[in-house]
């Protein structure tokens, strides 16, 4: 061993010199991977739980007694409508006393024709019948003289016969001059123009001044002020439509009108699929007649299934909900929904009843991912 080597080895000075900046270096490349390894154990551990990607209220879903309704749509019509005429002819309408919109009375007057014309007809009409029981009470002398001295024989039989004839010719003058009479007196209350029945005018013909004849429209009428919905039901709900069953119809401006079921028609269109289901409504509020609406028939109720409208997340034409499991990650269910009423919806396939649901802020979320759960579930 040559001598640098034996200085060396055997200088305790110089090798304890080199042994501290040694164990130094050594320790600094130490430190540097436990921290290494830590980091990437650290970054493993958190891409094994991950980060909560949203917090979110939970809620559960509710069984309810909702009712069963079915859709109609069809026009607002009368309940009858009533056409007022004129049942005379040749007269001139002297006063006219309704207008659109009037409620009137059964026999309220509506219209007054000009009279002057009847009134002469119908005092000749009385003259007429005057006349006529004076010729019946002469004849009829005659034929009680003929039946008294009948069997004496002062009186011939031809002239008999003919006293008794002369009396039934009489009578039967008599009652066709009444009878004419009682037609101008019918003819005179023609005149006065009057309403068929209780109702609203929805329509005016009359003007002042016009002659009229036998059937002109002056008038027409709703009876009773009534109106009703002619609502176009699909076949398919038929058999649960009944009399006395209550509907609401949705007018234009946002009122709502609450009706009963009145009739159902017996047959089905051909060309639609749809009968007629008609609705009575009420006088007040009165909804506008010619209008077409829709709204709704209720049947009953049937139990429901239901959640908030917020758990609902619309994507690529179908409805989903997120579910939370225990492990407080997410998973996306399929949902079909029915109907829908105030905030919250109806579902008929894809729960049970039992799961926790997102009650908001599904639209964020995708399967599988970490969520941090904010109280009770309601």
């Amino acid at each position: 061993m040559s001598t640098s080597h034996k200085t060396y080895l055997g200088n305790p000075h110089l090798c304890g010199g080199l042994k501290r900046p040694f164990y130094a270096v050594l320790f600094a490349v130490l430190s540097t991977c436990v921290v290494g390894i830590r980091t990437v154990l650290a970054e493993e551990q958190g891409q094994a739980q991950g980060a909560a990607a949203l917090t979110v209220a939970v809620v559960k879903p509710s069984v309810q007694d909702w009712p069963e309704i079915v859709p109609a749509s069809g026009w607002l019509k009368p309940w009858h409508e009533a056409v007022i005429e004129s049942e005379t002819s040749g007269l001139r309408i002297t006063e006219v006393l309704a207008d659109v919109g009037s409620i009137v009375k059964k026999g309220d007057p509506l219209v007054r024709l000009n009279q002057e014309t009847v009134l002469a007809d119908l005092r000749k009409e009385e003259a007429a019948v005057a006349t006529k029981e004076a010729d019946l009470a002469k004849a009829k002398a005659d034929a009680d003289r003929a039946r008294q001295i009948g069997g004496s024989g002062a009186l011939s039989d031809q002239k008999k016969v003919e006293y008794l004839t002369t009396e039934q010719t009489a009578k039967a003058d008599l009652e066709s001059e009444q009878a004419a009479l009682e037609s101008q007196r019918i003819k005179l209350e023609q005149t006065t123009i009057t309403a068929v029945d209780d109702g609203i005018i929805t329509s005016r013909s009359a003007s002042l001044g016009a002659v009229v004849s036998t059937g002109t429209e002056l008038f027409r009428l709703i009876r009773q002020q009534r109106i009703e919905w002619q609502a176009e039901v699909s076949a398919q709900y038929l058999p649960q439509v009944e009399q006395g069953q209550n509907a609401e119809i949705k007018g234009q401006d946002g009122q709502t009108f609450q009706g009963t079921v009145r009739l159902v028609a017996p047959t089905v269109s051909s060309d639609t699929g749809r009968s007629v289901v008609y609705v009575e409504l009420p006088k007040e509020p009165r909804p506008r007649v010619g209008l077409y609406v829709s709204g709704n028939i209720n049947i009953g109720t049937k139990r429901a299934l239901t959640v908030p409208e917020t758990t609902l997340v619309f994507r690529d034409g179908i409805n989903y909900v997120f579910a939370i499991d225990q492990a407080h990650r997410v998973h996306r269910i399929r949902v079909d929904v029915r109907r829908r009423r105030e905030s919250r919806v109806e579902i008929t396939a894809g729960l049970i009843g039992d799961e926790k649901l997102v009650r908001s802020g599904g639209a964020f979320l995708s399967e599988g991912a970490l969520v941090n759960v904010e109280g009770a579930a309601e």
